[in-house]
């Protein structure tokens, strides 16, 4: 029996009604019969229409008889030529046309029609365009938001905003005496204007909130936009990192991207070479244990990287591809672009797990199309499930969906019910995890802060060196005496 199928609830995916078994094509030979010698381009041409004439008597009546021989085997050849490149078009069109017929028998119906697809069209060939190891987060970030809106956003506009608030926070660390290149003093900087608030510019900003209605997009499937918290003032984990390592990246600091259970945070490493989780739904650091207390880990999720792991940029733009692929989802539906964009981001980061569980809806939706096409009502009731088994690639297709219900559990995936992941981020806003937060940041701080005394003190070092260098050097030298003197 078939494992269960299983739809992501908060992905509202329709699967579309059920159709009858449609007859299969049957080929057809090729009939050249009624084609006629004005296909053949050489037709009424002198060298082929023309019979000399020649004289009278027996010689002259063999000449031509042979004549008359060589042009109708010329003429049988071209008749038998123009047959032949016939019976050739006429195959590869009908072969083109099964092709066509059974593409849309084993897939689902493309929704390229609709109004605004194409800004899909165009925002996965502009992912495409990307260098895979350095490009700006806020550009596939935006190609990502745009497609939803059409291609009606301003790419400027958005980045204008990110880039105003990285200057004033360095602006801010050099008001503070801060090392406007410790990475650990920037991060702390981005953090602290996320979670707490601060003053830039003359301008009061509050710290970002976590926005509670539909934050998984269930609804609104823009509401996990960053353009959305840049409006709003308010997001959930999926924005606000994002807008975490937009800051970083124009204030080029490191930070990166690392998945938990339906969840996303930011980890850097700090001044003692440690890697820090900020965790920025609740405002605070945590520490790995607190990640793991979710009790939806899995030791074969670690060892596979699918959670705690800090994300390369190609990796990173391999969730672009998901999200382009989940965006797609909720407007339109399923249908092979989200097939082929979901392709390309497991391509760059194959053990994705959210790009493999949407792989997964997909894949169901499909054999769901291709069971209901085949009559096939029930994929739970092994009778029902018999009708394919005359259909090979339908087949193939229920095989196909079987292994990637196995790939994810072999990742080590657990599904997450939406009240226990609810609970968990309760959790952490519990006092003693707060108090926890505080001594993490103190010793960040404190530790940064002596580096930088130290700094300052080699740099006062080394300065006062060389200025005793340089009186040595005037010690030492001697003026040349005139003889015109003596």
């Amino acid at each position: 029996m078939m494992k269960k199928l299983q739809f992501l609830p908060l992905l509202c995916v329709s699967i579309w009604g059920l159709g009858q078994i449609p007859n299969f094509p049957t080929s057809q030979a090729p009939n050249p019969s009624n084609l006629g010698i004005f296909s053949n381009s050489n037709y009424g041409s002198p060298a082929r229409s023309v019979v000399p004439s020649v004289p009278h008597g027996g010689l002259s009546r063999q000449r031509s008889s042979k004549i008359e021989q060589q042009n109708q085997r010329m003429f049988q050849d071209d008749f038998k030529r123009i047959a032949q490149e016939q019976e050739l078009t006429n195959r590869k069109e009908e072969y083109n046309r099964q092709q066509a017929l059974e593409h849309s028998f084993y897939n689902l119906p493309s929704l390229s029609g609709k109004a605004g697809t194409q800004a899909y069209y165009d925002a996965y060939n502009k992912l495409a365009s990307l260098n895979t190891e350095n490009y700006p987060i806020s550009e596939a970030n935006f190609i990502v938001e745009n497609a939803y809106y059409g291609g009606k956003q301003n790419l400027n506009q958005f980045k204008s905003g990110i880039q105003k608030t990285a200057k004033q926070l360095l602006q801010k660390m050099k008001d503070r005496k801060q090392d406007t290149e410790s990475n650990t003093d920037k991060n702390l900087m981005i953090f602290e204007y996320l979670s707490k608030g601060m003053k830039l510019g003359g301008v009061q900003n509050k710290s970002i909130k976590y926005d509670f209605e539909d934050y998984m997009g269930a609804k609104d499937w823009s509401k996990m936009f960053v353009s959305k918290l840049l409006k709003t003032g308010s997001g959930q984990c999926h924005s606000m990192p994002l807008l975490y390592l937009m800051l970083a990246e124009e204030m080029n600091t490191e930070a990166y991207l690392a998945y938990a259970p339906n969840h996303t945070y930011i980890k850097f490493l700090d001044g003692e070479g440690e890697w820090q989780n900020a965790e920025l739904t609740n405002g605070i650091f945590t520490a790995n244990s607190l990640i793991l207390e979710s009790g939806y880990i899995k030791s074969e999720a670690l060892q596979n990287d699918i959670y705690m792991k800090n994300l390369s940029k190609k990796e990173l733009l391999a969730q672009f591809y998901a999200d382009l692929a989940n965006g797609y989802i909720h407007k339109y539906g399923m249908d092979e672009f989200v097939g082929n964009t979901l392709d390309k981001a497991l391509e760059y980061s194959p053990n994705n797990i959210y790009a493999n569980q949407l792989k997964s809806m997909y894949q169901q939706a499909r054999l769901a199309y291709v069971a209901g096409q085949l009559g096939v009502t029930d994929l739970e009731n092994p009778e029902d499930l018999k009708k394919i088994r005359f259909y090979p690639k339908a087949v193939a297709i229920l095989q196909e969906t079987k292994a990637q219900f196995n790939n994810i559990d072999n990742l080590g995936f657990v599904m997450m019910p939406e009240g226990a992941y609810e609970q968990w981020l309760g959790n952490m806003k519990g006092e003693s995890n707060r108090q926890k937060s505080e001594e993490i940041a103190e010793r960040m701080r404190q530790v940064n802060a002596e580096k930088q005394k130290q700094q300052e003190a080699l740099k006062q070092a080394q300065e006062q060196k060389r200025r005793e260098s340089e009186q040595s050097k005037e010690k030492a030298q001697y003026f040349k005496i005139d003889p015109k003197h003596f």
